[in-house]
This record gives structure tokens, sequence and C-alpha cells, in this order.
């Protein structure tokens, strides 16, 4: 991907992957986007990246089918060549126990915003994050 950082964003709802896509590229048009739509396709995704070339950034839904995000999340820092991946929970969860459990691995836990202008501080933090990796 020529030097290019990439983010991959586990999302299964539809509108909020256009939502993310739409406010990376307002932000940094330079950075590439991948989607997953639940956590095995991410587990996967990952397990190619892993021979050419990892994300900066694993953005993570809790809320997806066939493999949840907490599961998903587990599987990515068992894997030797992942552990050090940075991830944040991107959830509209709010389940106290959700919150805590990541803040105990010391995973950032941000609630989906209701409003665009908001997204975009969040995407901009994101994005920071992955210049930092």
């Amino acid at each position: 991907m020529n030097g290019r950082k990439k983010i991959l964003f586990v999302e299964d709802d539809a509108d909020d992957r256009e939502m993310l896509l739409y406010a990376v590229n307002e932000i940094n048009p330079l950075v590439h986007t991948v989607f997953a739509e639940n956590g095995l396709q991410a587990v996967e995704y990952l397990e190619q990246a892993k021979k050419t070339s990892l994300p900066c950034l694993v953005v993570l839904d809790l809320n997806l089918p066939i493999l949840d995000g907490k599961e998903t999340f587990r599987k990515i820092k068992h894997e030797l060549k992942l552990e050090s991946l940075p991830v944040i929970v991107f959830s509209s969860s709010q389940n106290p126990n959700d919150k805590n459990l990541f803040a105990s691995w010391g995973v950032e836990f941000i609630t989906k915003p209701d409003n665009l202008s908001y997204l975009n501080k969040i995407v901009s933090h994101m994005l920071h994050v992955c210049d930092k990796n």
C-alpha cells in the first residue's frame, strides 16, 4: 500500500461504516480504510495482513455477528504478531461492565456519537493514535 497508513474498522452497520469513511476522508484522505463486517472477517484480514502490512489501528465494535467484539479482541491479543496492535473499542454499548472490562485491559472505549461534528473529533483522535504507531 506504498506507505499509506491503514485503519481497520470492524463495524457491521452500513451507515456507521459510511460515516466513518466520510470522516476519515475529510480529515486525512491519505489514510486507507479497510472494513470488516464481523469479527471473523477482521481476524482473517489480520492473518493475511501479517504477511504484508498491518493496519496502524483497529477500531472495533462490540455488537458484531459471527464473532463478537470481545472475542475478536481476545483473538487479536493472543496472536504474537498482533498483540501490540493498537485497538480502540467504538461501540454503542452503554454497559458499564463493557467499559470496565476494556479499561482493565488498557483499551480505550469510545461510545458512538449521535452527531457528525463529534464523530470528526473522535476520528481525528483515532488518526492521531494511528500516527503514533
